[in-house]
């Protein structure tokens, strides 16, 4: 599992790192991972041009030593001391003796420009606000040059721990990172500016309780149900849909569709979409009578294609059993009725819906997507899988248990009908017994996974979505392990 943590719990292992080695060693590690990364992305460093943005302290300073690793294997190096009086002096003097110089903000243009390289050394992880002007100023020329750009730990502009970009920021090719991956590299929008990740080990200790986890293939393979010898579709789980409406029939379609790949044993549907379900998919089980009459279920989704069926929604909430609601169910759940469940919950809005049970706008809560996530699931007290480019999926009460993140998916995913398969594919784990954060990680992970081998570069569509569910679920497993 890739875990993120927060600046707090990484200076402090920092420190007590520190501590424990020679003055100097624990920088030289960093830089060591910084040069080899920025050799290898420049292929032939001999003769390159590099220019080093410096910021003022550590960060600064990572880039200068760098930029000294680099001039002694004979690339022409510039540093641009956008701080001079505060520029890490050791840094400076090893970029001197290795041959580098350094000049001031207003002899950079041309110098970056020209360069094959440009390393982001600005501001730390400890950055905020965005950009101040000047180094503004220097991050949008570099969006016009054609020089690859290195960012040291973050890209400047981003913010560490929320991952919000709240001005200007420098957009990088790759960002070398130290002893953990960070919250802003993994959520967007920050990610989005951090390009490809390399993670450089540097020793440091950190606590097992991340802030943030993002689930790999060992993980979602160990999470998936597995029937054994003596189930039976019960045994498996059965779970309920409730979804679907005269104007939107194939929303019910398609998160039937979903829920009959996602590993539980049997799928109810209630709705007035039967006959397109069953037209479909006749191993449904369809019911006329409502959520309260359709039969036992271990878990229910509620909501997809709903339109206003207040009464299937709260007909589902009163279940004393997990329940998943998304799209116009979560428009018609009560808060108060959420709150008060005793048997889990899971909400999956995608940004939109979120903004409007938040009461904010939308372009907030895509500025701020973990703020947002943490916020809706203190406030139903429900576990709150956050769609979007990076899905972000919160415990119930938004308390100490990490954020999972997941961007396994691809932008063609955004199409109509997607949501409504991943509803049915978490709502099916729900069913044969993970818990909300592990069935909307789980379910996100292998959906993303479904829609890039659907796409393959191409637009793509939510039944073929739902169809390539069974290449993610295998594709999880290791070549030698025989899927269950």
């Amino acid at each position: 599992m890739r875990t993120a943590y927060s600046v707090e719990t990484v200076r402090a292992a920092e420190r007590e790192l520190m501590a424990r080695l020679p003055e100097g060693a624990l920088m030289q590690r960093a830089v060591a991972g910084l040069a080899a990364a920025c050799a290898d992305l420049l292929g032939r460093v001999y003769g390159s041009r590099v220019v080093l943005l410096v910021g003022s302290g550590d960060n600064g300073g990572d880039a200068l030593y760098a930029g000294a690793r680099l001039a002694r294997r004979g690339a022409g190096v510039a540093a641009v001391l956008l701080a001079p009086e505060r520029t890490h002096e050791g840094g400076l003097a090893a970029l001197r003796r290795a041959g580098g110089r350094a000049v001031l903000p207003g002899a950079a243009e041309e110098l970056i420009l020209r360069a094959d390289l440009v390393v982001d050394g600005i501001v730390g992880i400890g950055g905020k606000g965005g950009l101040r002007p000047e180094a503004a100023v220097l991050a949008a020329v570099v969006a016009r040059s054609r020089a690859a750009v290195v960012a040291v730990d973050l890209p400047s502009g981003v913010e560490a721990d929320s991952g919000e970009v709240r001005g200007a920021a420098v957009r990088a090719d790759l960002t070398v990172t130290f002893g953990t991956h960070k919250p802003g590299l993994l959520i967007d929008p920050a990610r989005e500016y951090a390009g490809s990740v390399r993670l450089v080990d540097i020793g440091l200790e950190l606590p097992a309780a991340a802030e943030l986890e993002a689930l790999q293939d060992v993980d979602v393979a160990r999470l998936l149900p597995s029937p054994s010898a003596e189930s039976d579709k019960y045994r498996r789980g059965v779970v309920g849909i409730a979804a679907g409406s005269a104007r939107y029939p194939g929303a019910a379609v398609l998160a039937v569709a979903g829920a009959l790949r996602g590993g539980a044993g049997a799928v109810r549907y209630v709705g007035p979409a039967g006959d397109e379900v069953l037209a479909r998919f006749p191993e449904t089980l369809v019911s006329d009578g409502g959520p309260r009459k359709a039969g036992r279920a271990q878990a229910w989704v509620v909501g997809p294609g709903a339109g206003d069926d207040a009464e299937a929604v709260a007909g589902v909430l009163e279940q004393d059993v997990p329940v998943l609601v998304d799209a116009d169910g979560l428009r018609l759940a009560d808060r108060d009725v959420v709150r008060g469940r005793t048997a889990p919950t899971l909400m999956t809005p995608h940004a939109g819906e979120a903004a409007a049970l938040l009461g904010v706008r939308r372009e907030e809560v895509e500025a701020g997507r973990l703020a947002a996530v943490r916020e809706l699931a203190a406030a139903y007290r429900a576990t709150v899988l956050l769609k979007g480019s990076t899905t972000l999926v919160a415990a119930p009460g938004g308390g100490a248990a990490a954020v999972r993140v997941n961007a396994t998916g691809t932008p063609w995913l955004a199409t109509a009908g997607s949501g409504d398969v991943l509803s049915g594919l978490a709502g099916s784990l729900l069913a044969s017994g993970l818990d909300g954060r592990d069935a909307g990680s789980v379910a996100a992970y292998l959906h993303g996974l479904a829609g890039r081998f659907a796409a393959e570069g191409a637009p793509t569509v939510a039944h073929e979505v739902a169809e390539q569910l069974r290449s993610a679920w295998r594709g999880v497993f290791p070549p030698a392990h025989p899927t269950r």
